[in-house]
This record gives C-alpha cells, sequence and structure tokens, in this order.
C-alpha cells in the first residue's frame, strides 16, 4: 500500500525523495527509480536542426539528449543514469561524443564515471573541478562545437560555484535556442543559494539567462513546477498567468508528463525570481530593491511549506 499511494502522482514525491537525503548514492538511485519509473515519462522535442529527448532520471532529475540533426553528434547533459542514456543513443542511431554537466552535485554529475567507461572517449564538459571524470573545465563564454550546433558556456554562480548553463544555437536558424540551466533556472523558480548571494542569482537569472532571447526554451535540472508555482501564487496571487500555468502543470504532472521546456519570455510573467523587478512582487517582500527582492524571496522559499492541494 505503501509504494501504490506513493506512485500515484508524479509530483507529490519530493517529501520521499527528501527522505533520501542522506542515504548512499547507489540506494537513492534505486529507491528513486523504484518510486518514479512506472510514472515520468521521456517526451521528445523536435525541431529542424536539433532534437532534445528529456530523460527522466532519480525521483525528479532529468537528463538531456541533445541531438544535432545534421552530423547526428550527441550530448547528454548531466547523464546521472547511463545505462539509459546508452538506451536512447541506441535508439536514435547517433553518435555520443560529449557529456555536459552543469554541476558537481551527485545527482547531476555522479553519473560521469560510468557514462566513461560504457561510451569510452567522451568529452566531460564542466565548470568546477569537483565535477567527475571531467575532461575539459570551461568558463564563461567559452564556446565549441556539437555537430553543427553551437554551445556557449554561462557562467552562473550561485546554487555552487562553478555552476554552467549551456546554450545552443544553430546559425542562419529560425529555430529558437535551447537553454540547459541546470539548477540554476528551474520552471517558475530558482536553486538554492548553497554556494553565493542574491546579487550572483540576480546576474544569473536577469543579467545573464534573462538577456538571451526570449524564444529561448530552457531545459532545466528538476521537475520542481507544481510546487515552485504554488509559491509563485503565494507571492501573486492575483496573477492569472500563474493560476493557468499551476492548473496546467499538475494536469501533466498527473498524468506522468513533463512540464518543460519553458520559454523566458514566459518565466518573466510567473517566475517570482525573474519578477524581481516586478512592483507586486517587491510589495509581498516589503522590499524595493531587486536584489534584496531576491535575497528575500529565496530565504522565504527555503521556509515555505507546500501546499498539498
Amino acid at each position: 500500500m505503501f509504494i501504490k499511494s506513493l506512485v500515484g502522482s508524479a509530483c507529490t514525491l519530493i517529501g520521499a525523495a527528501t527522505a533520501l537525503k542522506f542515504a548512499p548514492v547507489e540506494v537513492k538511485a534505486q529507491a528513486a527509480a523504484l518510486l518514479h519509473s512506472t510514472v515520468r515519462k521521456s517526451h521528445l522535442v523536435q525541431q529542424a536542426n536539433m532534437r532534445v529527448e528529456l530523460l527522466p532520471a532519480l525521483s525528479d532529475n532529468y537528463m538531456y539528449l541533445l541531438i544535432d540533426e545534421d552530423s547526428r553528434e550527441a550530448a547528454i547533459v548531466d547523464p546521472v543514469e547511463p545505462i539509459k542514456v546508452v538506451e536512447a543513443v541506441r535508439k536514435h542511431g547517433v553518435k555520443l561524443t560529449t557529456v555536459l554537466t552543469t554541476h558537481h552535485h551527485w545527482d547531476h554529475a555522479g553519473g560521469n564515471e560510468k557514462m566513461v567507461k560504457l561510451m569510452p572517449g567522451l568529452k566531460v564538459y564542466g565548470g568546477d573541478d569537483r565535477v567527475d571524470a571531467i575532461t575539459k573545465k570551461v568558463s564563461h563564454s567559452n564556446s565549441f562545437k556539437l555537430g553543427s550546433l553551437n554551445v556557449k558556456c554561462l557562467f552562473t554562480p550561485c546554487h555552487t560555484t562553478g555552476h554552467i548553463c549551456y546554450y545552443v544555437t544553430k546559425e542562419n536558424s529560425s529555430d529558437p535556442p535551447a537553454v540547459f540551466t541546470g539548477d540554476t533556472l528551474f520552471v517558475a523558480g530558482c536553486g538554492k543559494f548553497f554556494e553565493g548571494t542574491a546579487e550572483q542569482m540576480y546576474k544569473a537569472l536577469i543579467e545573464i539567462l534573462g538577456r538571451l532571447p526570449p524564444e529561448t526554451r530552457v531545459y532545466c535540472g528538476h521537475e520542481y513546477t507544481v510546487s515552485n508555482l504554488k509559491f509563485a501564487r503565494h507571492v501573486e496571487p492575483h496573477n492569472e498567468v500563474i493560476q493557468k500555468k499551476l492548473a496546467w502543470a499538475k494536469e501533466k504532472c498527473n498524468d506522468g508528463e513533463p512540464t518543460i521546456p519553458s520559454t523566458l519570455a514566459d518565466e518573466f510573467t510567473f517566475n517570482p525570481f525573474m519578477r524581481v523587478k516586478e512592483k507586486s512582487v517587491q510589495d509581498h517582500v516589503k522590499q524595493t530593491d531587486p536584489i534584496e527582492t531576491m535575497r528575500s524571496l529565496r530565504k522565504e522559499k527555503d521556509n515555505f511549506r507546500v501546499p498539498k492541494e
């Protein structure tokens, strides 16, 4: 009965995931897979020049298989469950050459060592010496090619001191770009400030990610959308965009479907951490400065009890 009740909703298992916090990595992975493997579905985003397959992992993580349609070359973002990655690579018939690691936390980089053993010769990118199996350390604005795709590294320290987001474009393409944001930007939220400050997160969200083209598709590290939107609703109870997005997200999660990708344009309409310049958000935390608003919001979010409805 316990397992049956847990599997009832894909997006209400964060408490169970938290309970595993201090378990060994292997136990975390096995338990998370048990809880979610039957309910969380993969999803393919097809564009003319690139293909992105969302691969659910652990309790609420996402790995992303990024495929260049021209060369059939592929990269994997945060391959914490390497066997699933190998299966997806074979299914698509592509050549995996690259690992894009957003940050060193075990649920993002913990599969790197096994990944390179399963597929020797992979280039492993990251912005932190703590990233497992790293072969290419990158910093802000470093760029490289994945087949015909351009990958630009965006240094966004705060959640960790070495966090990197990966911005993917193609020249002369009308398709929207993609950005893989790890635990910096979530749908309707942002990562905890484990190793950084409100100033750093403001720069990451508003001055770096926020200045990318508004149609850029956002692929984040976790399925936190429902709980994030409940906090957003608490901050702006009269924001109808938030209310509609929450109803949509609940339906998607109940069907085991991802709420990702979002777009940067959309995030500015419902993500309180992207809306720190808005008077309605500042009034909620009784601040007038955007950075102080960011600081107050994160502190409140860290202690927010998510309603169960």
